[in-house]
């Protein structure tokens, strides 16, 4: 059986035989051919194997492995019977050390682009099974009654029925078999949507993106749904959309943040582990060390402004999103020593005569890095910076910007949130 099925294939075409030699940013083997160089997903480092072309691919070929002629070190057996087929994981056949070192390296090659390649990653914070709290499915009614929730396969739009899953909490793959029996009354044959689940404090949380507002008996079927699968809230909104509806709360669903509860709204943004959230939080606490005020930029709810407020900060916390800084600023009561503001840090950045107020600055955007807010910073006279990033690429480039501004980067931690996957989350410290 081939690895990597549901790829597109070209027409027929030889097999080559190839040695992959390492593993690319994006989990893929990579072996030097005479054909070129080829990208083969589910393979490790001295894997002999014969491979198909499938397409160009960037400098080279995406091929697919047809056959493992000899196994290299560091391959292990995936724990998951999806793997291979499901787009969620890419590296379930790495062994635990080889994965850790591939992802340390991976984040070492993004330090070398930025020109930082003297700086050494301390050890990988690891991520443990069964722990992941967030996830966004497919669901897709085919013909019939049968509906299909999962993630897509590996470069396509073919649902995985997803039975089981070794990365997410328990909690979250329960719902799934209770969200394909209602959708099988209320999807159309051929219609699609997408399901987040987020396991919050309180329970579980469910947003879904529905292609028409529903009606009434809709709405109705859907709070059934929620009390028969334990789902502490579930909204809706139109595909594409921002705002989303209410149908159904029970109690309180929110997150703790050094202790203070936060009613995140839907769609809300949580860390994907809650081991991860507390190493992040400790590395960002560490690199700030006593600054006295800071600012918090691309804030959320306030993964990081209750814990530095915590030990006696005075936060500054700014994010585009106003449903969250709402969330942050109500809970965030009492405390006199806590601003926020929306703003799209994006299209406004804070500039240096805003930067230059604070002792520090603590950012956590988005896998597009945040560019603009960099080149204030690098333009700024602040001394310190702390930058968690879920991307090595944009963080590369960010990272440059700085170190042109003058910052000496001090000390980086790679936390494995995605476990399985070629994501990867940071804390970089930067000062000058």
């Amino acid at each position: 059986m081939a690895l990597g099925a549901g790829a597109a294939r070209p027409a027929a075409q030889g097999l080559v035989e190839a040695t992959v030699e390492r593993i690319g940013d994006h989990g893929d083997g990579i072996a030097e051919t005479p054909q070129g160089r080829l990208y083969i997903p589910f393979t490790v480092p001295g894997d002999r194997v014969r491979a198909r072309l499938l397409r160009a691919k960037g400098d080279g070929f995406a091929a697919e492995c047809m056959a493992l002629v000899a196994g290299g070190p560091g391959r292990q057996e995936p724990p998951c019977a999806h793997f291979g087929r499901c787009g969620g994981c890419s590296l379930q056949h790495l062994a635990d050390d080889a994965y850790a070192v591939w992802k340390r390296e991976r984040l070492q090659r993004a330090l070398g682009r930025a020109g930082f390649s003297d700086t050494a990653p301390v050890p990988l914070v690891p991520s443990l099974p069964g722990t992941r709290r967030r996830a966004r499915f497919a669901v897709r009614r085919l013909r019939g009654q049968n509906v299909v929730a999962g993630f897509n396969v590996r470069d396509g739009h073919t649902v995985v029925d997803v039975q089981a899953c070794p990365v997410l909490a328990p909690q979250i793959i329960a719902v799934l078999a209770p969200l394909r029996q209602v959708m099988t009354e209320l999807l159309a044959p051929g219609q699609a949507t997408e399901v987040t689940a987020t396991l919050f404090t309180g329970g579980l949380d469910v947003l879904l993106d529905w292609p028409v507002a529903p009606g009434h008996s809709a709405l109705e079927r859907l709070a059934r749904f929620a009390a028969e699968a334990n789902v502490a809230r579930l909204s809706w909104r139109r595909s594409g959309a921002v705002v989303t509806e209410p149908v159904v709360q029970q109690g309180q669903v929110g997150a703790l943040f050094a202790g203070r509860f936060v009613a995140v709204p839907p769609a809300g943004f949580l860390q994907a582990t809650e081991a991860g959230e507390a190493a992040l939080v400790a590395a960002v606490r560490h690199g700030l060390g006593s600054a006295p005020t800071v600012a918090d930029l691309f804030c959320g709810s306030g993964t990081f402004t209750f814990p530095l407020c915590a030990v006696g900060a005075c936060v500054h916390a700014v994010d585009t999103d106003a449903a969250s800084v709402a969330a942050l600023a109500t809970a965030a009561r009492g405390l006199p020593h806590l601003s926020t503001a929306v703003r799209d840090l994006m299209r406004r950045p804070l500039l240096p005569a805003e930067l230059d107020r604070f002792d520090a600055v603590v950012l956590d955007p988005p896998r597009a890095g945040a560019q603009a807010q960099v080149t204030e910073l690098a333009r700024s006279r602040l001394p310190l910076v702390v930058y968690v990033s879920c991307n090595p690429a944009s963080f590369a480039r960010d990272a440059r910007i700085l170190r042109e501004g003058g910052f000496a980067l001090r000390t980086v931690t790679p936390v494995d949130q995605f476990l399985w996957s070629e994501h990867l989350e940071l804390v970089a410290v930067f000062g000058r």
